[in-house]
């Protein structure tokens, strides 16, 4: 299967996309830091350095790699959780025009299938409207919306001790994402059980 991976340089996707090549899926990883394309390239994956918020670049990307599924697995997230609230709005504005550039390039590619990262938990105000747009976005596209419980593990928030659930263990999330690559149409939540 032909796989364009959005995010591939994040928590998840640095995860997700070695998983994905052992599957015998071919991988266009995108990221928006062009230090990191040589790194993606190490594993196997086609490296397309994009931004986003450039939505006529991401609808030249993915319409030329012509995937089969398209994985939006974007955050705007700061490295350390004590920067979180400062960042509530990037993250808001990913989940918005993110979302819609790439579920536009989507469509142009004529790919099957969208899944998108949300996540299993209330947000307020700003994030949680965000939230709501994203899953309501990718569900009228006939998507997949992948609630994730918060990670933990190494790189994450939560290094050396779970959080309260909702959770689920990051290399696990990851796992459990190529598990949904066939999933129907719908919300799937990834958490421990």
């Amino acid at each position: 299967m032909r796989i364009f991976l959005a995010g591939a340089t994040g928590v998840i996707g640095s995860r997700l996309t070695p998983l994905l090549l052992r599957a015998g899926h071919e991988v266009a990883a995108m990221t928006r830091t062009p230090a990191k394309a040589a790194g993606l390239a190490a594993t196997g994956a086609h490296p397309v350095v994009c931004d986003v918020y450039d939505a006529e670049a991401v609808r030249s990307a993915v319409v030329a790699f012509r995937p089969d599924v398209l994985i939006h697995q974007l955050t705007d997230l700061p490295d350390k959780a004590a920067d979180l609230p400062a960042r509530r709005e990037a993250n808001a504005r990913m989940r918005r025009e993110g979302t819609d550039s790439l579920l536009a390039a989507a469509r142009a590619a004529g790919a099957a299938r969208v899944l998108a990262q949300s996540v299993a938990w209330e947000l307020a105000g700003e994030g949680g409207a965000a939230k709501e747009y994203l899953e309501h976005r990718v569900l009228d596209a006939g998507g997949v919306v992948l609630r994730y419980g918060q990670f933990y593990g190494p790189g994450t928030y939560h290094e050396r001790r779970p959080p309260e659930p909702p959770r689920i263990q990051v290399d696990e999330a990851a796992r459990r994402t190529v598990d949904a690559l066939d999933s129907p149409t719908g919300i799937l939540t990834i958490a421990d059980e």
